[in-house]
């Protein structure tokens, strides 16, 4: 029941109580003592510490990875990885190149880590299915893969250069698809496009550089009958209604938008809602109390589409 209540409430709908995502990532590293480095390229540490920390914090769903890296590694680019975090990217061959020039090609399921992580989810699901948990499979956003490719200056190219902004992201599209696709493949329940400096733009910019650069990978993810979520991050007051508009069955928002606010406008829309447990200020930080800030999310979010999860 819970991993249905996870899906009723992306897609929208009444549920119970509001089920529990705890967007664990690395923490999941940490969980059972491995190194982040070590953990994120080994698939029998990946499958364990996923499930144990979905059976930690009583998750009604979970992802198999937090790490928006995957694709880029997948397509060659340099990474650093970290002890303690997921890896950053260093190289951005579309700084300076086209697409054709840079040689770049859309990965597969035997580019980078994505056996690593085809394997974990073929040991994590069952494991998560017996604990009634969904799997979410966390795909990079248009925008943040064209940051990856190309650097700032995608910023300044959706503005100043379209045509070029268009060719990166028209490809950034055909990898997003193809990403879904994959986690769908995994057998993934949810398949969420997370898109974190989406926020970053104007809603102009918005339904123009991230909206039809998500269309096919919604379309994939539909095709293939899971559910399907928007991640974004910052404050994306200016771009939210864009958000409740992109053809996913839900979205989730961070600690900085106002939760009344976001109710409002995904019950306008008819789509699901997650956050917003406030990641820096109660639970890094503790200036506020996790309990008070839990039980506040808990009452402005209600049971009509809302899963609580952190921001």
């Amino acid at each position: 029941m819970a991993k249905q209540m996870l899906i009723d409430a992306i897609r929208g709908k009444r549920t119970p109580r509001a089920p529990w995502v705890p967007y664990a990532g690395v923490h999941s590293a940490f969980v059972i003592n491995e190194p982040a480095d070590k953990f994120l390229r080994d698939p029998q540490l990946l499958a364990k510490g996923v499930v144990e920390t979905a059976k930690k914090y009583k998750a009604d769903g979970i992802p198999l990875v937090f790490d928006l890296s995957v694709e880029a590694e997948a397509m060659g680019l340099e990474l650093k990885y970290w002890k303690d975090n997921v890896p950053s990217v260093q190289s951005h061959p579309l700084a300076d190149k086209t697409v054709a020039e840079a040689g770049l090609k859309v990965p597969g399921p035997n580019d980078g880590r994505y056996p690593v992580l085809f394997e974990a989810a073929r040991i994590a699901k069952p494991q998560l299915d017996e604990i009634d948990c969904a799997l979410m499979g966390l795909a990079i956003g248009p925008l943040t893969l064209g940051s990856h490719l190309a650097g700032v200056r995608i910023f300044t190219d959706v503005v100043k250069n379209k045509e070029r902004a268009h060719q990166v992201l028209r490809f950034c599209a055909d990898v997003v698809e193809k990403s879904a696709e994959m986690y769908c493949d995994m057998g993934c329940d949810i398949i969420a496009i997370v898109d974190p400096v989406a926020s970053q733009i104007k809603k102009e910019t918005f339904k123009e550089f991230v909206h039809p650069y998500c269309q096919a990978a919604i379309a994939t993810i539909h095709r293939k009958g899971k559910t399907s979520s928007f991640f974004i991050c910052g404050d994306a007051t200016k771009v939210l209604e864009a958000v409740c508009q992109i053809g996913t069955h839900g979205f989730a928002i961070d600690e900085q938008l106002n939760m009344n606010f976001v109710r409002d406008l995904a019950l306008k829309y008819k789509v699901g809602f997650g956050g917003n447990l406030k990641l820096t200020l109660a639970l890094s930080l503790g200036i506020l109390s996790p309990r008070e800030d839990a039980i506040v999310s808990l009452a402005a979010g209600g049971t009509q589409g809302y899963v609580f999860a952190p921001g």
